[in-house]
């Protein structure tokens, strides 16, 4: 079995997947490289297959319709053969000395039969283009480094801080045993991903190393506010869906530290689809906000009441014009102290 599975969605990736692939190539013959082509209209299988000939033992290619990101991280989970995945996009890659450690850490555990459930490492936003931005999200202050530990042992999340897919590296098992399949053709499903499976972790490790470089820079990507904006009925869709697929009460069974993060995943959810909503201001924007906390409120009142008392969520619900105002001001100055991406 190989120790560590990467997953490459990739469409129309041509100008930048060669980076990627070769920055993974650096983990050896421990790792598999499975890339997915999603139909894309360029040398992008090209580019795959080149790769799958010249390292057959290590990249596999699959070649498929057009399905969206989620479809092709469904497609690496179904045929990965390592003990841990990790989904990496194809304009993004990993830096070759942490991930020599990670690999190294990869190999002593399994030497000395240790298994675990979860690697977090952290993950530069990387604007390639503006280098000055750059910064790095860690997790030291929410996980002692290189300790073997559970969420009972978390600490406290600063206001900006969450576990998002580049932070990830399941084992592949408890990907499975989720039973957590990305919904097609949509956007923002790496939420999904990253908060399904959590009631199914019991052991944790964080290294506090750099390791995913998660490319800013792109005018299309769909972490720009104005994309957002037009993308809001995807966003709205991917938080009902996180809504009904993560089992609170589970989460709850587990560790009343993990049910308070993943009422706090929500909140953000929630948060940006309110904020998103208000920026656009028009009756139906606003009618869409109100039927998504009903939404909120007939699953589950307790978390409805949650939400709106003990989160910055239920801010942005503040009534009427003067309401909405002073809900876009704050948001405004957020912006200024806190880097959304």
């Amino acid at each position: 079995m190989k120790l560590i599975t990467f997953t490459v969605p990739c469409y129309n990736s041509e100008s930048y997947m060669e980076k990627c692939i070769c920055s993974l190539l650096k983990a050896g013959d421990d790792a598999e490289i499975i890339l997915v082509n999603d139909g894309s209209t360029d040398n992008t299988s090209e580019i795959a297959h080149k790769y799958e000939s010249e390292y057959p033992d290590i990249v596999r290619v699959v070649d498929k319709e057009n399905g969206g990101h989620g479809s092709g991280v469904n497609a690496g989970l179904k045929l990965a053969k390592g003990q841990y995945f990790k989904v990496v996009d194809s304009d993004d890659w990993l830096d070759e000395k942490a991930l020599n450690h990670l690999m190294r850490e990869l190999r002593c555990w399994n030497k000395q039969g240790i298994t675990l459930d979860l690697v977090v490492c952290n993950y530069i936003y990387d604007h390639t283009h503006e280098p000055e931005k750059n910064h790095t999200m860690r997790y030291d202050n929410v996980f002692k480094p290189g300790v073997l530990t559970t969420w009972d042992d978390m600490g406290v999340f600063n206001p900006s801080q969450y576990l998002i897919m580049h932070a990830l590296y399941f084992r592949t098992e408890i990907l499975r045993r989720s039973g957590v399949e990305l919904p097609e053709h949509t956007f923002y499903v790496d939420n999904i991903f990253a908060c399904q499976p959590l009631h199914l972790v019991k052991q944790i490790c964080y290294l506090d190393i750099d390791l995913y470089h998660y490319f800013i820079g792109r005018d299309d990507q769909s972490v720009n506010e104005s994309v957002h904006i037009k993308r809001i009925d995807q966003q709205i869709f991917v938080t009902e869906y996180i809504l009904h697929c993560v089992d609170m009460k589970a989460c709850r069974a587990v560790s009343k530290k993990l049910e308070h993060y993943q009422l706090r995943f929500l909140s953000i959810m929630m948060t940006i689809c309110s904020v998103y909503l208000l920026k656009i201001g028009t009756p139906e924007a606003l009618e869409k906000r109100r039927k998504l906390w009903d939404k909120i409120k007939d699953h589950d009142p307790s978390i409805y009441r949650y939400l709106r008392c003990c989160t910055l969520s239920g801010l942005t619900m503040m009534p009427g014009k003067l309401g909405r105002k002073v809900v876009m001001e704050g948001y405004d100055i957020a912006q200024k102290f806190v880097s959304f991406n």
